[in-house]
């Protein structure tokens, strides 16, 4: 599962979006924001029309805003022949948010800052089993929780790889949200589920697509999922070569 978007170019200054999410007004939506940054920071006239197919869901901690945000950088820098570099389109998608240099840079890293600062990884490309509960989760309320705790100590990237880590927002959003806190625990049932930065979804790693299967083959009825393997390049990177 993944957002499809698509790009028509045209001569016509102005920016139109086709396809918005529902609640979200055009131009509060990151593929808007960032081609309308783009053009500005260039000086740029040309327009175009973006169609967005939204597969991904709102609220479900999968960075599907903010890699449609680099989608849109990377594609408009080359149908509008711009020339900026990753590193230049990088520090404008961080204006954007945290995690959009990193879809920006198309390949699997350690961040550090606010995300800016990215160190090349490559972590073993499991499957992964992704349950969707039926909840969105506001990011902004999650960080602002007096709950959440901020002493973790420093992991380091071979910490990271071999397994160790923890989310500290999990336990917040356990509290806030039964409906995750149900799908962690089933989850956990079958192999160790972590949630996606700060949800709604959880998911958990698996040896093979047919592991990951059989167990989404024994989701409760009313319950989502999807079954994904996980890259450490980007397939946009890579067509973009």
């Amino acid at each position: 599962m993944s957002d499809w978007l698509y790009f028509d170019v045209h001569e016509q200054a102005g920016i139109q979006l086709v396809g918005e999410p529902a609640g979200v007004p055009s131009g509060a939506d990151l593929t808007v924001r960032a081609a309308t940054l783009l053009r500005q920071v260039t000086n740029g006239s040309a327009g175009v029309t973006i169609y967005n197919d939204k597969r991904l869901p709102l609220g479900g901690g999968l960075g599907g805003g903010s890699s449609d945000a680099a989608t849109t950088l990377l594609v408009l820098n080359r149908l509008w022949e711009l020339g900026l570099t990753p590193e230049e389109l990088a520090r404008l998608g961080l204006s954007l948010g945290a995690d959009v240099p990193v879809f920006v840079h198309g390949r699997a890293a350690w961040a550090e800052g606010v995300g800016e600062i990215l160190t090349p990884v490559t972590p073993q490309e499991a499957w992964y089993l992704v349950l969707v509960p039926p909840v969105s989760v506001s990011t902004a309320a999650i960080f602002s929780d007096p709950g959440l705790t901020r002493d973790t100590p420093r992991t380091k990237i071979p910490d990271l790889l071999a397994g160790a880590g923890q989310n500290d927002c999990e336990d917040v959003v356990r509290r806030r949200y039964p409906e995750v806190a149900a799908a962690l625990d089933w989850l956990n049932g079958f192999s160790p589920a972590r949630l996606t930065g700060t949800g709604a979804c959880v998911f958990a790693a698996f040896q093979s697509q047919a592991d990951a299967q059989a167990v989404a083959a024994q989701l409760p009825a009313s319950w989502s999922g999807l079954v994904a393997r996980g890259t450490n390049r980007s397939p946009l990177l890579v067509a973009m070569e």
